[in-house]
């Protein structure tokens, strides 16, 4: 009995032991399975709750994001490969973390506002592979990348496909390949409609059925090669890449392609961030034009001093031909003629003139000064009347003969306009920056033409003050392509990304139905008052007057407003704004503000609402389509007025047509 007793109590003991260890190891199973699923779905939302990002890690990253409420990207795919391997971790294992990041930021140049707010949730998944992803979800957008710590270099090739909930309209870039001017007009079509023997180049606009907004780019790209997207099925695009280059070849003297590619996309070290994929969500088309995203998410500026950096107003020769007339001397690549030009900068306060392509003895040596002209007679002439001269340059010759950096430096040259590169491989990306890094140490501005979009560059090298990348009005010189419906859309798209070197300015000025193209004495599409109001609604560093100073001396009342315009900005306001239709944007430098006005070919009217201005009486200047505008473009009116906050002003604007006004 005492034995069966015992043994009971033994046996008891022993279950009630087990139960309390499995009772431990449920509450720990329990424990764990939340920790699993919380990890297994990190979700993060923007600060006003209207975007939500949620990632899934599970035999794959995915993410998905919500605005609204609704799915507008469901399961997108990404990854990064390291010498063929894929950064993904099977083992699901992980840990992540979240913050708030809420601070502001001040440009060293600011071509939007001069503070910026960086308001934003991070979400960081740490991979047990030594790999971590980091999401950031803005009120107006998000954006993710990778992080490695591996060490040593590696060859790198990524995954980025994306799923849309439908199949959207976007506007698209399409090329053949990788290699482009980044000079295509937009085309509107369907996600399924690209044909998938074609890449488009970034940034790309995407509207769901709600009218909300998807703008996709990169930001913070160095020593990497940038993103296209191309279609890949049912509502999906996805990230191809120009291969890292093994053999180039030139084309021509100015031009060139790659002839063997690698088959990763870049080699670099492996303990690194890698580019933001930045994804602007907008329920109001204003946002894309008011958005700093892609600023915000570039890295610091890398020089210590940047005081020297100085903006401004430039006259050009090249897209006019140098045509000037009721001068006594022969007008062309001579000193006669850029002390012309010289002169009417003087004139008017603009700081710079460009000496374009054939002011050096040829294309392919930028050490000598063309015979033709007196290029150090010209420096010192500038310097008197205060306009300083910046050379053009194609990148091969510049690759080749990188000393001549310190002989414009020597010359008193300041800056240069570099060309041609038409390439965005890892090869370029490092050209361009060593072209900021090399110009910056000798105090020389930067223009990028036959450029990529901006990407993070002109943050962290300020000198950088603009890139072509853009179908601007060079293109007026051979073709069609610039209607006023192109210029309305341009700011939702290419300038969200970053200044833009469009040259606006044509004093010549025909309605879309009656334009025709010439090379030497080009003219635009659209009202005079249209191209005045490019000056306020579109942001450069270096903001060229295209035209002939001979057209600009003959339109006087014009050219004084177009040399008022700054180039720096303290604050920007969207009035208006839809996507290839109409924009209104108000800017302030200092105490003064400028509003300009665009529109297609459509005739519009809109009442201003301007109390965002301070109280009392403000003095008035504003240029209108004239009353015989719709006839003839270059009809206009100005105005001098006094109104105040409260005053509702009624605007109308021809087809083509636009506005500008002054307020102080």
């Amino acid at each position: 009995m005492f034995k069966e007793k015992h043994f009971t109590n033994i046996a008891y003991t022993i279950i009630f032991k087990i139960y309390k260890m499995n009772k431990i190891f449920l509450a720990l199973c329990i424990c764990f399975s939340s920790f699993v699923s919380g990890m297994a779905n990190p979700q993060l939302t923007s600060p006003d709750g209207n975007i939500k990002v949620m990632v899934k890690i599970e035999n794959g990253i995915q993410y998905s994001v919500m605005l609204n409420g609704e799915t507008i990207i469901k399961n997108a795919e990404i990854d990064l490969y390291f010498n063929g391997i894929s950064q993904y971790s099977k083992t699901n294992k992980y840990t992540s973390s979240t913050k708030t990041v809420k601070n502001i930021v001040t440009p060293a140049l600011s071509y939007k506002d001069s503070e910026i707010e960086d308001h934003c949730n991070m979400l960081r998944i740490d991979l047990k592979n030594n790999v971590s992803i980091e999401f950031r979800a803005y009120n107006e957008g998000i954006a993710y990348r990778f992080i490695t710590h591996e060490n040593g270099e590696v060859e790198v090739n990524e995954k980025a496909d994306i799923t849309f909930a439908g199949n959207y309209k976007m506007w698209a870039s399409p090329i053949s390949g990788f290699m482009d001017s980044f000079e295509v007009p937009y085309q509107q079509i369907n996600i399924s409609d690209l044909a998938d023997t074609l890449n488009t180049y970034l940034p790309l606009l995407i509207e769901n059925q709600h009218g909300n907004k998807i703008l996709i780019t990169e930001a913070n790209i160095f020593d990497y090669p940038h993103m296209f997207l191309k279609f890949s099925g049912e509502n999906r695009l996805k990230a191809v890449f120009p291969p890292f280059p093994l053999e180039t070849e030139m084309i021509g003297d100015r031009s060139s392609k790659i002839v063997k590619g690698a088959e990763y996309i870049a080699k670099t070290n492996g303990k690194r961030t890698f580019p933001w994929r930045v994804m602007i969500l907008t329920q109001h088309d204003a946002q894309l034009v008011e958005s700093n995203m892609v600023y915000l998410l570039s890295g610091e500026t890398k020089l210590e001093n940047t005081e020297w950096i100085k903006p401004g107003r430039v006259s050009w020769e090249w897209w006019n031909a140098s045509n000037l007339y009721g001068v006594d001397f022969k007008a062309g690549l001579n000193t006669d003629t850029y002390k012309y030009y010289i002169d009417f900068a003087s004139k008017n306060g603009l700081e710079y003139i460009i000496l374009d392509e054939g002011w050096s003895v040829s294309t392919t040596d930028l050490s000598k000064p063309n015979p033709s002209l007196d290029l150090k007679e010209l420096i010192a002439y500038g310097n008197k009347k205060n306009v300083k001269i910046i050379l053009w340059a194609t990148w091969s010759t510049l690759n080749k003969q990188w000393f001549v950096l310190d002989s414009f430096k020597e010359w008193g040259v300041a800056g240069i306009k570099v060309d041609f590169m038409n390439r965005a491989d890892q090869w370029m990306v490092n050209f361009y920056e060593k072209v900021a890094r090399e110009a910056a140490q000798r105090e020389l501005l930067v223009d990028f033409h036959g450029a990529f979009k901006p990407a993070g560059l002109r943050r962290a090298y300020p000198n950088v003050v603009s890139y072509e990348g853009v179908c601007g009005l060079e293109q007026n010189k051979w073709s069609k392509k610039i209607t006023p419906e192109h210029d309305v859309t341009l700011p939702f798209i290419r300038m969200v990304c970053g200044p833009m070197d469009y040259t606006p300015g044509a004093m010549r000025n025909y309605h879309s139905q009656e334009f025709e193209y010439n090379f030497i004495r080009p003219a635009s599409q659209g009202t005079r008052c249209h191209q005045l109001a490019l000056f306020v609604v579109y942001e450069s560093g270096i903001q060229m007057l295209a035209d002939s100073p001979s057209n600009y001396e003959r339109e006087q009342e014009s050219t004084d407003f177009l040399a008022s315009v700054p180039v720096t900005w303290d604050e920007t306001r969207v009035l208006e704004a839809k996507v290839g239709e109409y924009l209104i944007v108000a800017r302030r430098n200092g105490k003064k503000w400028y509003i300009g006005g665009l529109t297609n070919n459509i005739p519009r009217e809109f009442i201003l609402d301007l109390s965002f201005l301070r109280p009392g009486n403000l003095n008035v200047v504003i240029f209108q389509d004239g009353p015989n505008a719709d006839r003839f473009a270059e009809d206009y009116t100005r105005r001098e007025i006094t109104l105040s906050k409260e005053t509702k002003m009624k605007i109308k604007m021809e087809q083509g047509g636009g506005f500008v006004m002054s307020i102080e």
